[in-house]
């Protein structure tokens, strides 16, 4: 079990509640690109990046259906609750939000 104590309280500052179990699978599927600070937040001006997380996040991991202005809606809804991080989003934050956004932070988790 990947060990997410250390996002712990960032994620805690925009989730409704925190699931431990999901923020661990989280940090496991993220693995090896969070030991490099580049790969470890998210960029919002990056739209190379954004269409990355709708793609591999949202649609492969989540396995989210949606249409991609709804998937787009849902990652600029995360990069606007994250506006105050500036450009320090964390990886495992973002993607914990956009699980919690779309419904599936227990189909993570279990």
């Amino acid at each position: 079990m990947a060990d997410a104590s250390a996002y712990a309280e960032n994620i805690k500052k925009y989730a409704k509640n925190y699931n431990k179990p999901a923020a661990e699978k989280i940090v496991g599927h993220l693995g090896i690109a969070l030991r490099n600070k580049d790969s470890s937040i998210v960029a919002c001006s990056d739209d190379g990046e954004l269409d990355r997380i709708r793609e591999k996040w949202c649609r492969t991991k989540l396995g989210l259906a949606h249409n991609q202005q709804e998937l787009d809606a849902g990652i600029q809804a995360i990069c606007e609750k994250m506006k105050a991080e500036g450009g320090q989003k964390s990886r495992v934050t973002f993607y914990y939000l956009l699980a919690e956004h779309f419904g599936k932070l227990e189909a993570l988790a279990g």
